[in-house]
């Protein structure tokens, strides 16, 4: 059945602290495969289709308002000043809710959930037309989630760990925190919430009693995955949800056909995009927003942080880069280190223990050996030679270097930037550049060499065969 525009809105609960986390960073701020636990359910949401969201924050709420209005602009951030409970965290945000027919609260812990899986609970709550669909999932283990129950009459209600009793415990079908309420059934039940319990807090669970004291239509959607819908607690909880969310984003780039010599040392992040036709080594990890072009290389043991590779470019490892475009062809490594808006053009390659950091290489251009080259244009065709080094501060300021298209740099040239080398340049080996070189000349700035003839003999002369201090 098709919803009516700003039918659905989704909060997604985020205001705790995560005390069994031991980090004074919010729970939802915990990295997860390089993003913050809170992206997975935002993801979720968002791919499920339902574009009116909001975050509600509190613990360090300005971290996590920094990080929705940076990342997700589109999303709504409400703020629950005082942590008394998921009942009163809803009730902060009711001005918000009543705007929509159908509120999704989802909580911001829970990254494994699939926009599938919210697609389902929303189907049936919308073709039913319950005043509340709920989701469950079965636990071996359900230690401190709330038990859900079902009454002899057909309805459910939820009861926390803290509140059950002996028998209670013992059941397994647990309450999952995902809920699908109408606003209206939810509005009037919101304000009739107690904190008669056992912490002292209004419980969201509540309202699911309340609803069906008041005959509202509850419906509980069975997931058959419980994995999906664990919330992450603990460091431990972290791990596992890491190594699941890894599996299922390297199986997800093998089917559509990426080539992975060994998918157990593999980790991808999961904004990155990659090609059909592309070749990991072991130990390869991709993160950010990385983009991999059709028929790439990336060699073992290296890692790229938000690198575009264009179609055919190579990486030989281990490598590190970030915050670069590799272009059509090119290549780097093994032992290259590129950062900071590192551009390389269509079939420029960089070696063995280069550095490059903010700079162009152009089209064809060669940096093979043992080279740091930082704040530099170059031109196309050039070929730098082992041991360069870009002088690009001063102490005060990063200064730029300049050199042109088919230049020669010879080996351990050293430019003292600012510096600009015309085009068709050379320079010649050992020089230090302190002054700009113009087209097609030879630049040499280098002392002229002396023989001393007859050193070997000279060195040996010294009394009781140790040469004096000061002697040549």
């Amino acid at each position: 059945m098709s919803e009516q525009p700003r039918s659905v809105g989704v909060l997604i609960l985020a205001a705790g602290k995560g005390i069994r986390m031991h980090s004074d960073k919010p729970k939802v701020l915990q990295p997860l495969l390089e993003e913050p636990v809170l992206y997975d359910p935002l993801r979720a949401a968002s791919e499920a289709g339902i574009r009116n969201i909001a975050v509600l924050v509190g613990y360090k709420g300005e971290l996590v308002e920094e990080y929705v209005k940076r990342d997700w602009p589109g999303v709504e951030v409400i703020w629950q000043r005082e942590q008394l409970g998921t009942g009163h965290a809803v009730k902060s945000a009711e001005e918000w809710w009543k705007r929509y027919d159908n509120l999704l609260v989802l909580s911001g812990d829970v990254p494994l959930v699939r926009y599938e899986t919210l697609l389902s609970l929303r189907t049936e709550h919308i073709s039913s037309s319950s005043a509340c669909a709920l989701m469950s999932f079965t636990a071996d283990d359900p230690e401190g989630y709330g038990r859900l129950v079902r009454l002899a009459d057909g309805g459910v209600r939820i009861v926390e760990q803290n509140d059950a009793t002996e028998e209670e415990l013992m059941i397994q079908e647990i309450n999952a925190g995902v809920y699908l309420f109408n606003t209206t059934a939810l509005s009037g039940v919101i304000d009739k919430l107690t904190a008669d319990n056992e912490l002292g807090e209004y419980y969201l669970t509540d309202t699911v009693q309340l609803i069906d004291d008041t005959e509202g239509d509850i419906r509980v959607v069975f997931c058959g995955d419980p994995e999906e819908l664990v919330g992450v607690n603990t460091p431990n909880n972290l791990a596992m949800a890491s190594g699941v969310l890894r599996k299922r984003i390297l199986n997800s780039h093998m089917r559509n056909g990426l080539k992975c010599m060994d998918p157990s040392t593999t980790w991808i992040g999961p904004r990155v995009k990659i090609a059909p036709d592309v070749i990991f080594e072991p130990g390869v990890q991709l993160w950010g927003k990385s983009v991999i072009g059709n028929g790439c290389r990336v060699g073992a043991w290296s890692t790229l942080r938000d690198v575009s590779m264009g179609e055919g470019a190579r990486i030989y490892g281990p490598s590190v880069i970030s915050d670069s475009t590799i272009g059509d062809n090119a290549e780097a490594g093994p032992f290259a280190y590129l950062r900071m808006g590192v551009r390389m053009e269509p079939g420029a390659k960089i070696g063995r223990f280069v550095e490059v950091k903010n700079s162009t290489l152009g089209e064809g251009t060669k940096a093979l050996h043992l080279s740091y080259l930082g704040d530099v244009s170059v031109g196309g065709n050039t070929n730098i030679g082992a041991g360069t080094i870009t002088c690009n501060y001063d102490g005060t300021r990063k200064n730029a270097t300049s050199i042109g298209d088919d230049c020669f740099i010879g080996s351990d040239t050293i430019f003292v930037a600012p510096v600009t080398v015309g085009d068709k340049a050379t320079t010649a080996a050992g020089s230090v550049i302190t002054k700009d070189i113009p087209n097609g000349s030879l630049g040499i700035a280098r002392e002229r060499q002396t023989n001393v003839d007859g050193w070997d003999e000279r060195k040996s002369t010294v009394s009781g065969g140790v040469k004096k201090a000061g002697e040549c």
